[in-house]
């Protein structure tokens, strides 16, 4: 069997890592198809103790169960680590690591908000990261 090495590694950032960059990642891993490798995280001091349930939902309806994933904080070490960062609403407290790649995503945080809303967040950050493992 022929090894492929990782090509690159993603960091997605968002305030609470509760929603956006959970999709994001988790999506990104299934595009990138072992290619790329991904960690996401939360800007905040205290990201919080688990994914918003509407994430929860809308992610099993295409395959991918993050009920046991825990929101994590972003250290130093993470963003030095990444070839590109892709921050989503973290405004000022989003990493910034010379030499890093950057992308801005302005996509809506999907707490509290209805199903139909959430599942559009989704389907756009599967567009995203489909771009972005293609184009890695």
């Amino acid at each position: 069997m022929i090894s492929v090495p990782i090509m690159a590694h993603v960091l997605f950032v968002c305030l609470h890592n509760a929603g956006r960059s959970q999709m994001s990642r988790a999506l990104f891993d299934r595009a990138a198809g072992g290619r790329h490798s991904s960690e996401s995280a939360g800007s905040i001091a205290d990201p919080g103790g688990s994914v918003h349930p509407e994430v929860v939902v809308v992610m099993r309806e295409v395959g991918i169960d993050l009920a046991a994933v825990h929101p994590q904080r972003l250290t130093d070490d993470m963003a030095a680590r990444a070839d590109v960062v892709v921050t989503m609403g973290c405004g000022d407290s989003c990493p910034f690591v010379p030499g890093v790649r950057y992308i801005d995503w302005d996509l809506p945080d999907p707490k509290g908000r209805a199903l139909d809303a959430v599942r559009a967040t989704r389907d756009e950050i599967a567009r995203r990261v489909d771009e972005l493992a293609s184009a890695l």
